[in-house]
């Protein structure tokens, strides 16, 4: 065997990479494309990245050196599922650009026409309304870069897991990320951008109020494009609303001007549900759990003002499900907790199911003593203009988060084994 021989084989051997990805959730929100083979949004959007740790994609991708074909395979939460033909064509692309690499370099190893195998896994629900999808591809994207040792540029990455989804290209950089609609045909010059980092504002968190953890029943992509067809509010939004807030939001944020920032947050969550309710057939991603939130934080924003002297305490945002994200500052996450709390009964008892319900919200639960009296003052004050939940269970679960970075790379090749998704023989561990 020549060296040239042996470099190509301890290359293709190590052709395997795991990586994971933060979940975006936008302030500014995408609905709509312009084209649906590029993924070009109608408007531009803006989110925050939410702190991997708690909510994040975990994506293996090995290349299968002794294979005489290009099939792929993708397993999802440990279920093989059927490739969707934005996967396959991001699948394309990249091995597309391996193989150019490989016709200008020869001793490079054999990747591009070699079958793919991918397996990923949330460790949050899959298609309710928690950004999924945009964690899910921009996980892949950086997997199967770093497995065909393309070693792209972060941008590049970013252009291409919009191929799979749109707001993945957001999941791509850590903090407040801006994705850019463009106007050019190809697509080139709609692109994700960091507006400030995680470190930016550190005081920034979010409560994650899960109402539902089951898939929702009009998927975002049938409903989004329904809504381009139908919805005269969607063209008054596109050309009207949007551009001005993305200006005004950026502001907000370099700013640090939370009552900018939640009120623009607000209104532009409204917004899209009444877009939503504007398409025909109207989409209801809404249920009557998330109106009570609105309620509840409307109120609460209205008499905290008058104590603290700031207009908005908390902002709410919803996406595409009925899961609230509350946006606030972290000295006022224990209080708004306790309030859910109280306004949300639930049947969780001590123990695990305690920490399942929480997780790291569960440092807030128990408010200290020299607290206690102000908080229930406060409450029976809120509850004036809005009654409790009347039902138990109307919340499945509370995530609480920080703002956090862009994708990371776990491991490659043989020395990332024990973070991979992979068994020896290239199919999934059970999970």
């Amino acid at each position: 065997m020549t060296v040239q021989q042996k470099t190509k084989k301890a290359r293709t051997d190590t052709a395997e990479a795991t990586a994971s990805a933060p979940v975006n959730i936008a302030v500014i929100k995408y609905w709509g494309k312009r084209s649906e083979a590029l993924m070009l949004p109608t408007n531009s959007s803006l989110s925050l990245t939410l702190d991997q740790d708690q909510l994040q994609s975990k994506t293996s991708v090995r290349v299968i050196a002794d294979s005489e074909s290009e099939d792929a395979r993708l397993w999802l939460n440990g279920k093989e599922e059927k490739i969707t033909g934005r996967v396959r064509n991001l699948v394309a692309t990249m091995r597309k650009l391996r193989a150019d690499l490989e016709a200008k370099d020869s001793s490079l190893p054999s990747l591009a026409n070699k079958a793919l195998h991918m397996a990923s896994i949330n460790n949050f629900p899959t298609a309710a309304g928690l950004a999924s999808s945009a964690s899910g591809l921009a996980c892949l994207a950086v997997a199967i870069d770093a497995a065909l040792q393309l070693n792209l540029p972060r941008p590049q990455v970013s252009a291409l897991a919009r191929l799979g989804s749109g707001s993945a290209c957001r999941s791509l950089f850590g903090g407040f990320v801006a994705w850019d609609m463009g106007s050019k045909p190809d697509g080139s010059d709609s692109v994700a951008r960091q507006v400030a980092s995680e470190t930016h504002w550190p005081e920034m968190c979010a409560l994650i109020l899960v109402a539902s953890a089951t898939q929702k029943e009009m998927p975002s992509t049938a409903g989004m494009q329904t809504t381009v067809e139908t919805s005269p509010l969607l063209q008054h939004r596109i050309s009207a609303v949007v551009p001005e807030r993305m200006q005004s939001i950026e502001k907000a944020i370099q700013a640090r001007d939370f009552d900018s920032f939640a009120e623009i947050t607000m209104r532009d969550s409204n917004q899209f549900h009444a877009v939503c309710l504007d398409t025909f057939p109207p989409i209801f991603y809404l249920n009557h759990v998330s109106h009570r939130v609105i309620s509840l934080i409307t109120k609460y924003n209205e008499v905290k003002s008058k104590e603290n002297g700031r207009k908005y305490t908390v902002a709410y945002t919803f996406d595409a499900g009925p899961n609230a994200v509350l946006y606030l500052l972290k000295d006022d996450v224990a209080e708004v907790l306790r309030l859910v709390n109280a306004f949300f009964p639930h049947n969780v008892a001590a123990g695990a199911a305690s920490d399942e319900y929480y997780g790291m919200a569960k440092q807030f639960v128990h408010a200290p003593a020299d607290k206690v009296k102000a908080e229930k003052d406060l409450e029976t004050e809120v509850l004036k203009g809005v009654k409790h939940f009347e039902e138990k269970g109307g919340l499945k679960r509370i995530i609480y988060t920080t703002i956090g970075d862009g994708p990371r790379i776990l491991g490659t090749g043989s020395n990332g084994r024990e973070v991979s998704l992979f068994k020896e023989d290239g199919f999934p561990k059970e999970l």
